[in-house]
């Protein structure tokens, strides 16, 4: 099969999202089937409740649209499979996090072996034998050991980065390490940006590397406006995992006496720590912009997304409040080219 049959097919995908989400062709067996798969998912691991793996659905039903697809891969000059093999090891902290890797290497004809995440091990082969069914020419299987490869992209934390990197060291690999996301607040947000802020914060419940964690205010800068925007998520104090990190986190503050806020939803703490806990926030009060984009330059390699009001900060381009868990397929991880790195092996 082509490269443009290859391309034209990931529609079918698409098309079977987009009847299922809006509750289309309900006789079709194959939606009582994925069905299954959702509850199954959401049994292995409660951090996918059906909200959070729908708000997924949804969003590879936008970026999947065949213009769209089109138009991402225009940037490129794509040649045929290369009869090389491609090795995955797949994070699994939000519902499909590794399906665009997938979706990056068959697209362009690579054979790929896939090592899932046990905490996201049925969604993305729901998708990818979906795919196939009308794309014979897909290779790809799932393995337990990543071996006899050429080439390599994984995704973990940086403990298990560190052995990526001496394991794979003799063949081309891009190494995913821990990553996280900040927004710069500079007063000027209206009540609507600061709702939306919300959604970059609490979507996943802030498990995604595109998530929020940290936030950097002004010095003068009233908390209680932050607390008001975060309402409309305070069911997720009702999930039984989110509640347990907050008490704790809570718990632990309170006895290291932490200055932090309180609105029995969230924990908003002073720290200059980019990473917050599960049910936490982290603020960071700062002065002026030298001091922002001092601190930006020093963490640099461990942000993912800066959410601000302004294009760009520091000379880095940012991300509209509310957009940091819907990125365009050319948004990279890590800001590398996936596309570029397989065309180049």
């Amino acid at each position: 099969m082509s490269l443009e049959s290859r391309i034209k097919s990931i529609s079918e995908i698409r098309n079977f999202l987009n009847q299922f989400l809006n509750h289309l062709n309900t006789g079709n067996p194959r939606f009582q089937d994925f069905d299954r798969v959702i509850s199954m998912a959401e049994q292995k691991n409660s951090w996918f409740t059906q909200e959070n793996i729908f708000n997924a659905l949804n969003y590879w039903n936008k970026v999947l649209e065949e213009s769209n697809v089109n138009q991402w891969l225009s940037r490129y000059s794509l040649n045929e499979n290369k009869n090389k093999t491609i090795g995955l090891v797949l994070a699994g902290n939000i519902p499909m996090v590794g399906f665009h890797d997938c979706l990056c290497c068959l697209l362009l004809g690579y054979k790929t072996k896939i090592k899932l995440s046990s905490k996201d091990n049925v969604l993305i082969p729901f998708f990818l034998n979906l795919w196939k069914e009308t794309c014979n020419d897909l290779d790809f299987s799932f393995v337990e050991i990543i071996k006899d490869c050429d080439a390599v992209i994984t995704t973990g934390s940086n403990n298990t980065a560190r052995y990526f990197e001496y394991y794979f060291k003799d063949i081309p690999h891009i190494i995913r390490k821990n990553r996280t996301s900040i927004a710069v607040i500079n007063g000027n947000e209206k009540q609507e940006d600061l709702e939306k802020l919300a959604k970059d914060v609490f979507t996943y419940f802030g498990l995604g590397c595109r998530n929020v964690t940290q936030l950097l205010v002004p010095a003068d800068y009233n908390l209680n406006q932050l607390f008001e925007s975060f309402l409309s998520y305070k069911d997720l104090i009702r999930h039984n995992k989110y509640a347990n990190n907050y008490d704790y986190n809570k718990a632990i503050y309170l006895l290291n006496k932490d200055k932090f806020w309180d609105n029995n939803l969230i924990l908003l703490k002073e720290s200059d720590n980019l990473y917050s806990a599960i049910g936490s926030l982290n603020v960071k009060f700062y002065k002026d912009q030298k001091e922002i984009n001092t601190y930006i330059s020093e963490n640099i390699n461990d942000i993912q997304c800066i959410v601000s009001l302004n294009n760009e900060i520091n000379g880095l381009e940012t991300v509209p409040f509310g957009y940091t868990q819907k990125p365009e397929l050319y948004n990279y991880s890590d800001g590398v080219d996936t596309i570029k790195f397989l065309l180049k092996i």
